[in-house]
């Protein structure tokens, strides 16, 4: 059978794509981190360079501000030499433009600029000074040089100028061993959280080919374990293509049109020698793939390996299998031969049953047609009989012997017995031949009145004799009244006929529901009772357990009984023990619609 793999979990889903995104987070965030460590060190550097250069322009000019006051000290004192005028002009044409070229370092400091702006002005100052003081020569006034010297002071704005270069240098210092402290922090902790990456990739991944081979191991096992069910079943099973082809089978297909492995791949009408080679077949199976329908029970009639005309019930339907991503169509073939000449023959049976029961209703219809001519033709001669002799009785009058008077006796008792079975047995053959009237019967009523009837006869026929009566509440039945009444008729007559000899007689009628809805009726009584080992014979006509002048009657009652019960969908059947009375049990079904077939009666 096809395995199928479990659909993966969401954490399985999302564990790749988490393991990317990390691994970039992991490069490129120490990667950001050390670019803006390298960064600030670099404008650190830059900004150390950029104060430096500062200070040397500072110094520069500073230094050119003392050669210029030097040259005109010297010159006003009279000394004039082509070196110190040499000198004079190169400071003066350089201190300017140094004071411009640390403007132009220090524009994005605004305390700077002020400084800066302060001394070029002083130094503008000082530089008329110095050209007053070096033209006037000798006769320069030691008061002009003192203002040279005093009015314009240069030192301490350079100082300032200088000291705030040395206050942002070590601002721009310890901002830069900051930046390389975060990038020698960020480098190691890149390096462990690279370090447990790589150990938590290597984990995944040896538990993820862990993983794959257990999967592969499990899918392998499963694989082995759908291919020995597979083959555990004995019914022949075949999987083929959109093109027919055999894709797989069992062992039982295989022995059965005598193949091997080699046949995967053929065509299926070519397998078991032409024994698929059925176009009404194959147009099936294609239609099952084509148009996703199922095929059920289509028989094919196949010789198989063993040159056996076998009948094979096909059943196909179609299947996706995980390694394929076309379906295919799964045929399971069941070989019900036997099944098909069992039926074969239970219709051949029921042919000869029927014949055989035709035979029987009419040798029954005969039967019943001769009990009721032979019943209405014995009449007229027994009530001639027993009319003669009755007759012949008042003929004779007193003047008789007693044999004769006897002889008489039993001409007339014996033409009013064969009466009696007479009417017995057209009653019998009429409640096999009337038709049912249906209708509901109140079964209460109905025994009370047989009850009743009784009741006055037995007080007629036995003064002395007393009887108690138990009977339960009785349903109401869909049934034959009239028929209905023979049955309660017979049961509770033979219950007080039996009991003639018990004081008091008790005589108990009970109803129970039963299990099908119907209903089971028991008569009860106390009286004479029969030995068990003849109660096959109770329903038989003109059987009878007890003699003729112990308890009169016919034997027929009961059969009559049976018949009744049969044809309503119940049976009845009697337990009993000599000398202490018999239970009649019969059921009923609550419409005789509902009635199933008939049950032959006996004892339970």
């Amino acid at each position: 059978m096809p395995h199928t793999a479990p659909a993966p979990s969401l954490l399985s889903r999302w564990r790749l794509p988490a393991l990317g995104i990390a691994i970039a987070a992991i490069v490129v965030g120490p990667f950001l981190i050390m670019r803006s460590a390298i960064s600030e060190a670099d404008f650190a550097t830059e900004k150390v360079l950029h104060t430096r250069e500062v200070e040397s322009l500072m110094q520069t000019v500073a230094a050119d501000a003392r050669s210029l006051e030097g040259a005109a000290v010297i010159r006003a004192r009279g000394i004039d030499t082509p070196a110190l005028q040499q000198r004079f002009d190169e400071a003066r044409a350089r201190v300017l433009p140094s004071v411009d070229a640390v403007l132009q370092l220090t524009r994005d400091n605004p305390e700077q600029l002020a400084r800066l702006g302060a001394l070029r002005g002083n130094i503008e100052q000082k530089l008329q000074r110095v050209d007053a003081v070096y033209s006037a020569g000798e006769s320069a006034r030691a008061r002009d040089i003192d203002d040279m010297l005093v009015l314009y002071p240069l030192q301490r704005l350079i100082d300032d100028i200088v000291n705030e270069e040395q206050s942002l240098l070590a601002e721009r210092s310890a901002r830069a061993a900051r930046a390389d402290r975060n990038a020698d922090i960020a480098s190691w902790t890149a390096m462990l959280v690279q370090l447990a990456l790589l150990l938590s990739a290597t984990y995944f991944a040896v538990r993820q080919q862990s993983g794959r081979l257990v999967a592969e191991g499990l899918a392998a096992r499963a694989s082995n374990r759908s291919a020995l069910v597979l083959d555990s079943v004995r019914e022949p099973i075949v999987l083929i293509d959109r093109d027919q082809r055999v894709v797989m089978h069992n062992a039982a297909f295989a022995e059965l049109y005598g193949i091997g492995d080699e046949i995967r791949g053929e065509r299926l009408a070519e397998v078991g020698e032409g024994a698929w080679d059925h176009a009404e077949t194959l147009r099936r199976l294609h239609d099952v793939l084509a148009r996703d329908r199922e095929l059920w029970d289509h028989r094919l009639n196949q010789s198989t390996v063993d040159g056996i005309e076998r009948t094979m019930l096909l059943n196909a339907r179609r299947m996706p299998l995980p390694d394929r991503e076309d379906a295919v169509v799964l045929v399971t073939a069941s070989d019900v031969t036997a099944q098909t000449i069992s039926e074969r023959q239970i219709r051949e049976l029921n042919q000869q049953l029927e014949g055989k029961v035709e035979q029987v209703s009419d040798v029954n219809r005969e039967l019943e047609a001769f009990s009721y001519s032979v019943s209405h033709d014995l009449r007229a001669p027994l009530r001639h009989i027993a009319g003669f002799a009755d007759k012949l009785g008042r003929h004779l009058g007193t003047d008789v012997d007693e044999k004769t008077t006897h002889y008489l006796g039993v001409i007339g008792s014996s033409a009013r017995r064969m009466s009696a079975l007479i009417d017995d047995l057209l009653v019998y053959s009429r409640l096999g031949r009337s038709a049912l009237r249906l209708q509901s019967v109140d079964l209460q009523s109905l025994v009370a009145d047989t009850r009743a009837m009784l009741d006055s006869n037995a007080a007629s026929e036995h003064p002395g004799h007393r009887i108690e009566w138990t009977i339960t509440p009785l349903p109401i039945i869909v049934g034959d009244e009239n028929m209905l009444r023979q049955v309660w008729l017979n049961l509770l007559g033979n219950a007080v006929k039996y009991s003639t000899g018990s004081e008091p007689a008790q005589i108990e009628v009970d109803c129970r529901r039963g299990a099908d809805g119907g209903y089971q009726f028991s008569v009860r009584d106390n009286g004479a009772g029969f030995d068990m080992q003849y109660a096959g014979k109770l329903f038989g006509v003109f059987q009878r357990l007890h003699s003729a002048t112990e308890f009169p009657g016919t034997g027929v009652g009961l059969a009559s009984v049976r018949r009744v019960l049969g044809r309503h969908g119940g049976r009845i059947w009697a337990e009993a023990e000599p000398g202490k009375g018999a239970t009649f049990h019969f059921t009923l079904p609550a419409s005789v619609a509902e009635a199933g077939p008939s049950t032959p009666s006996g004892h339970a």
